[in-house]
């Protein structure tokens, strides 16, 4: 059975950092975001050898931490508890869900790329996921990918009683859809960190939240 951290289930946005080789410029990018409001924060570069990633995820800990929004490794069981992380997200070539459970502790965020699979969906459940992300919904630059979610996962993965993240190309003009069909956070990096305001981005995707309507 899944462990998932104490408190409310998280809704909203679910920001992923740029690959940023400049750390001074990846935390001031970062820290007027955090301000805002996002549920969570994931530490994702892709370009970075283990040093770099090593020091831009120790200066955004603290960043984290005042602002009250959990930061997330992406893809590094050893660099998440290294720092004291809050958690690890990780996609299907990057670990075992049960063995970063048993080495982050029942209290951490273990989350798990499912793609367009529910039945990855179900497995990593199982292991000890606190949440199930599915994408992509709509084209996006920020990864490669063949495989496209459909609303109907959501629904189908609803029973699995852990937050549901979507993730692709999501923008707050399409975003909707896909809150309406159980959603309960977009993670986003291009339509965040690549919009003329970033901040102003975020506040968009974070309206689309506001209930009872979903911003309709």
């Amino acid at each position: 059975m899944s462990r998932i951290p104490r408190g409310p289930a998280p809704t909203g946005l679910y920001l992923v950092t740029p690959d940023e080789a400049d750390t001074a410029r990846l935390l001031a990018r970062v820290a007027p975001l955090l301000r805002e409001g996002p549920a969570w924060l994931q530490y994702r570069n892709k370009t970075a050898g283990d040093t770099l990633r090593w020091e831009q995820a120790v200066a955004l800990q603290p960043l984290c931490e005042a602002a009250g929004v959990p930061l997330i490794v992406n893809d590094d069981v050893g660099l998440a508890e290294g720092i004291g992380a809050a958690g690890v997200h990780l996609g299907e070539d990057d670990g075992d869900i049960a063995a970063a459970r048993d080495l982050l502790g029942p209290d951490a965020i273990v989350g798990a790329s499912c793609y367009d699979d529910i039945g990855r969906a179900r497995r990593a459940v199982a292991a000890g996921a606190s949440y199930v992300a599915f994408g992509a919904f709509f084209p996006t630059a920020t990864k490669a990918t063949t495989r496209r979610a459909t609303t109907r996962l959501l629904h189908d993965a609803k029973p699995l009683g852990v937050p549901l993240v979507a993730i692709g190309g999501i923008t707050p003009e399409n975003a909707k859809p896909i809150l309406d069909a159980g959603a309960d956070l977009v993670a986003v990096v291009g339509g965040v960190f690549d919009a003329p305001d970033p901040v102003a981005a975020v506040r968009a995707y974070l309206f689309r939240f506001e209930s009872p309507t979903r911003s309709s």
